[in-house]
């Protein structure tokens, strides 16, 4: 095959430009339901098939690169612009999470999204996510990382604000959207910065010339700062996290989609990608690392507190994406990529879990209304459950070794390691599975707090959903012995540890046991006995409870700050200043002259031939004059 990389990528804009065009209302719904499911998911489960196919290939050529050129997109001067896909180890275990959860995601979106009007158009916008998602992980130069890096900002806005015809839904595409471009500035000077060094944006390219040791050119630590704060966009990191709860506006497999196996990974993506840089760049690494920890506890402790259940795990999402780039701070590149692994599998379980509970209640999402369901959905409860214990980090399952291993360098890595680093991670750790534990608990276990109607109509999702559930549920169990750390070692190095630390390592593996079964035992403890036990503690939190249930009121502050301020710089500066007065007057006052000198002449239009006569000879007297004088 000439070009399966591009093949890879067009597979999916392929089954966008056929439902769209003919599953929707703009082509007048050719396709029925059953049409447009089979095109959405055919088309990402080839592109799955292909990338093994490709996997396998890579993998007999010893691992190097497939470089795949495609055609030339510009010529500026004598530097060029190629449209070029490049795979490696790193782009393909990308590619295969993209691809392979992506692929379920689908077949769980037809079961999900069935009796939806506007199934099509769900359907198209889908595929139209993977494709800009696979141009983003698959392209060799940033510039074409990029413009799947936008392409992913537009396609989530399409699919968070989905169900537009509520505002609330559209007003939480919006936010996605415009505080992603905040970040977006942030990494095109970034880029800016690499191309007026190196004179391309090939990723390899620029990475090798950082790899041979210190570059005078450019700093790498400004760079790295520029390219983190285009990742604390898309990977919704401080100060830049406030969009990713509000997108959870969107159906419940665009949360698993966007916010578990692919666009909120894209920053940490980039960070790997663009590691020669910051090998080079310890302050810009500190930072990351300093952000990193701050966010995952924060959001931890934001998430103590949800009763929405897609608001629990959008915050875990925060939360977890934190712990991610504690380990890209410290070094851990592929630690950070066996994290993203692992998410993908038991965040996607949850995730698309919680929309078979919402499924079955028929839309309810508090947590408070629900109680007694492992007895209604047994199989959405069993996934659910393996999926919870894997991000709480029981030992064996998937969550357990990633954080773990995130921990350890946390510690001991000479490239930015603390022990209050550790500390501040493990803490964190303690109030994930105590949090997903409340979660599982006042979902699934206790007595029935549902109306009698909604009881009375719970069932079990359909074969197309339950069936997903249980491949994540099996990959959220096992999915922690694939060992990606080590498989892009080779490619990605893991950063040295303290010689003197070497010797806490296993004392800290039986700490991290210790935080999970810790944080398990204290939620059971708290919502197994009576309900006055956790309503007495939360009395006694006070304030603190007041905090995170307002979420620390950053969207308040930025309000404030922010927003309002804008509101009123637009409306009585740029509005009534620059529009109203400055080009309404303008264009206005030039009609109104126009108008007025048309009035003054069109007095002399009289009728009278006496006049016109007077007229003339007035012009014949003033011409002679003037001829007299100057000739």
């Amino acid at each position: 095959m000439t070009h399966p990389l591009a093949l890879i990528a067009l597979l999916p804009l392929l089954g966008f430009l056929l439902n769209g065009t003919f599953a929707t209302a703009f082509g007048g719904k050719k396709f029925n339901n059953t049409v447009a499911a089979l095109i959405a998911c055919a088309m990402p489960i080839a592109a799955f098939a292909l990338t093994v196919q490709t996997f396998f290939t890579l993998q007999s050529n010893g691992y190097a690169p497939i470089v795949e050129p495609l055609y030339r997109w510009a010529l500026v001067g004598e530097h060029t612009f190629d449209i070029s896909f490049y795979f490696d180890r790193l782009s393909a275990v990308m590619t295969l999470i993209v691809t392979g959860v992506g692929s379920v995601i689908h077949i769980y979106s037809t079961g999900y999204m069935h009796d939806d009007k506007s199934f099509g158009r769900f359907m198209a916008y889908l595929n139209l996510f993977l494709f800009f998602m696979l141009l983003l992980v698959l392209g060799r130069s940033m510039l074409l990382l990029f413009v799947g890096w936008e392409g992913v900002g537009l396609a989530s806005y399409l699919l968070i604000g989905f169900w537009f015809d509520d505002l609330a839904n559209a007003a939480a595409g919006r936010k996605a959207f415009i505080t992603n471009r905040v970040g977006d500035a942030g990494f095109l000077i970034g880029m800016f910065l690499l191309y007026g060094a190196f004179g391309t944006l090939d990723m390899d390219t620029i990475n090798s010339a950082f790899a041979v040791g210190p570059v005078t050119v450019v700093s790498a630590s400004l760079v790295g700062f520029f390219l983190f704060v285009g990742a604390t966009g898309k990977s919704a990191q401080i100060p830049l996290y406030v969009w990713l709860p509000d997108a959870m506006a969107g159906p419940t497999p665009v949360s698993a989609l966007i916010h578990a196996a692919t666009m909120v990974t894209a920053g940490v993506y980039l960070v790997a990608r663009m590691s020669g840089v910051y090998m080079q760049a310890p302050d810009a690494s500190q930072l990351m690392a300093v952000v990193g920890v701050l966010t995952a506890f924060m959001a931890a402790t934001i998430a103590l507190v949800q009763t929405d259940i897609k608001k629990v795990l959008a915050y875990s999402t925060v939360s977890q994406l934190g712990f991610m780039f504690v380990a890209l701070g410290v070094g851990a590149y592929g630690v950070a990529i066996f994290h993203v692994v692992t998410h993908a599998f038991f965040k996607a379980c949850l995730f698309l879990g919680a929309g078979s509970v919402i499924h079955a209640l028929g839309g309810e999402q508090d947590i408070r209304k629900m109680g007694g369901l492992r007895k209604h959905i047994p199989i959405t409860f069993w996934t659910f459950l393996v999926s919870t214990a894997a991000i709480a980090g029981i030992p064996g399952l998937a969550g357990f070794f990633s954080k773990d291993e995130i921990l350890w360098f946390a510690f001991a890595s000479e490239k930015g390691g603390a022990p209050w680093l550790w500390a501040m991670g493990a803490l964190t750790a303690f109030m994930t599975a105590f949090y997903m534990t409340r979660l599982l608990w006042l979902t699934f276990f206790g007595a029935s707090r549902m109306s009698h109607e909604v009881e009375h109509h719970v069932h079990e999702s359909p074969l197309s959903m339950t069936g997903v559930l249980g491949v994540l549920a099996v990959l959220s169990a096992a999915g922690g012995y694939i060992g990606i750390p080590h498989f892009l070692e080779p490619q990605i190095p893991l950063p040295p540890v303290v010689e003197a630390l070497e010797h806490y390592e296993h004392t800290l593996l039986y700490v991290s046991i210790a935080i999970a079964f810790a944080g398990v035992g204290l939620a059971v403890f708290m919502y197994s006995g009576p309900a006055s036990r956790a309503a007495s503690v939360a009395k006694a939190a006070g304030p603190v409870r007041v905090v995170l249930e307002g979420k620390y009121f950053v969207d308040e502050l930025y309000a404030a700050v922010i927003v309002r301020p804008l509101a009123w710089v637009s409306e009585h500066v740029f509005f009534k200043v620059g529009d109203k007065l400055l080009i309404d007057g303008t264009l206005n006052g030039l009609a109104g002259l126009v108008q007025r000198s048309a009035g003054w002449l069109g007095r002399t239009q009289t009728g009278s031939l006496q006049f016109y006569a007077l007229l003339v000879m007035v012009g014949m007297v003033g011409a002679l004059l003037w001829s007299w004088r100057h000739v």
